[in-house]
């Protein structure tokens, strides 16, 4: 490995750092985007039964906003319980957006990774172009040199489109967990609303 990285020059060490980020950045978003820990299942149900019970308190509205992103959509609901069905929903919305938001954290990090990474590993193909065309002086050409230029070209495009593919791949299956995190959690939030107001059982 160290000698692919000696191979490839330092344009190959901004890859490296970028490389290094998008591991972390995908192993965080894989742990952070269970949804076990998103959408838990049974919570609507029991936010639902202590309602019904009465016993929908301050407490358990605390206790719901420290429990899950699902669990901050529903206490919102909860906290305006009393107002009317417009009310209840903006409220509902406007944490719907910010736990959207928070879901998204670092998601426009590991995109840019996967967009700029092909581009850093052209930018080493250019400066490897650039070493093995000025090896090349008349009467003099170092076919060492010319190699390591070749070696820089090479090395830095393919490290380059190695991290970009798998940058994508996982930015793509983030995006549709996410979405599919914010659907069911609008579905729900509805739920709890109609539940509230009457308008199902």
């Amino acid at each position: 490995m160290f000698a692919i990285v000696q191979a490839a020059g330092w344009p190959i060490w901004p890859l490296l750092f970028a490389s290094v980020i998008a591991v972390a950045l995908i192993i965080e978003r894989s742990v952070a985007l269970r949804r076990s820990r998103i959408v838990p299942q049974g919570l609507l149900q029991r936010v639902v039964a202590e309602y019904r019970k009465g016993s929908a308190n301050e407490q358990l509205v605390n206790d719901l906003e420290r429990h899950s992103p699902l669990g901050q959509v529903l206490a919102a609901g909860l906290r305006n319980a009393g107002t009317s069905r417009e009310v209840m929903k903006e409220s509902i919305e406007e944490v719907g957006r910010a736990v959207t938001h928070q879901l998204e954290r670092y998601m426009t990090t590991l995109g840019t990774i996967a967009s700029i990474a092909p581009l850093m590993g052209l930018f080493g193909t250019v400066v490897g172009m650039i070493e093995m065309f000025s090896a090349q002086v008349p009467g003099s050409a170092d076919p060492h040199q010319l190699a390591h230029g070749i070696s820089i070209a090479l090395y830095n495009t393919g490290f380059g489109i190695l991290i970009a593919i798998p940058c994508m791949i996982f930015w793509r299956h983030f995006r549709a967990l996410i979405d599919s995190f914010v659907v069911d959690m609008e579905q729900q939030a509805i739920r709890l609303v109609e539940v509230i107001h009457g308008e199902r059982k």
